[in-house]
């Protein structure tokens, strides 16, 4: 490096202080870049990097609270001129498309050896891109498919009756099905068919699916599923005296 060549300041932000630190140390040696800290929450990473501007951010996709993705965005409102590298552990291929829409500049996995994601850190300085074309192009158009999908089963909660939303919401309270024909007082197969009637408005496959996709779009309350009074929701097969639509 020339003596006159500006050094990398990198910001590392991790939940697992002990990882974030040890990878600080190790980038530390590297003779361009400069470690400004390590922080292990989101919170705290937007503001080091709006007070102290680093080049580059290497954040932990998985993060308690705000995650490494809201941090991104967070960062990128705040310090535009801030390259943001996601870091994950998982091989989740959509997680690439989110950091991209999230502002990052790139994606890596934590497993990538330190003289990687140091070429990573000058790359990402450099405004060079850290993942293939091709790569982002197809993750980005799966994320839009899923999230078309995703939205067209929010819309198919309206074609749903004001008792087959009763329904939905007792099976997700964790309502047996014999509870629930008793309560709303009528018999199995009447049930039965509620719930086969609800799973093709919403084109999912099972009452697992109609409850997360509820929950998901807040047409359900949850509750708190610690407290002991709380069942679990049955998810049984017709055979085994579970309501289950086909």
């Amino acid at each position: 490096m020339d003596a006159d060549e500006a050094r990398i300041s990198v910001l590392i932000v991790d939940d697992h202080l002990a990882f974030g630190e040890a990878l600080g140390m190790a980038l530390g040696k590297e003779v361009d870049l400069d470690i400004v800290e390590v922080t292990v929450d989101g919170a705290t990473a937007v503001e080091v990097a709006e007070a102290r501007r680093p080049d580059v951010v290497l954040v932990d996709l998985q993060m308690p609270g705000m995650d490494g993705l809201e941090t991104s965005r967070r960062i990128h409102a705040v310090s535009k001129e801030t390259a943001v590298v996601v870091l994950t552990g998982s091989d989740d291929e959509l997680a690439l498309g989110r950091a991209i829409q999230a502002g990052a500049h790139g994606f890596l996995r934590k497993t990538a050896a330190v003289h990687e994601l140091a070429d990573a850190v000058r790359s990402a300085h450099r405004g060079e891109p850290l993942n293939a074309h091709d790569e982002i192009e197809f993750a980005l158009r799966r994320l839009r498919r899923l999230r078309a999908r995703d939205d067209d089963i929010a819309q198919r909660f309206d074609r749903l009756t004001p008792r087959e939303l009763q329904i939905l919401q007792l099976l997700a309270d964790g309502r047996a099905p014999d509870d629930i024909a008793t309560q709303l007082e009528v018999s199995r197969n009447t049930l039965r068919t509620h719930v086969q009637n609800i799973l093709m408005k919403l084109g999912v496959h099972s009452k697992l699916d109609a409850i997360v996709a509820a929950i998901r779009h807040g047409r359900v309350n949850t509750v708190d599923v610690s407290s002991p009074e709380v069942a679990t929701p049955d998810m049984a097969p017709a055979s085994d005296g579970g309501v289950e639509a086909g």
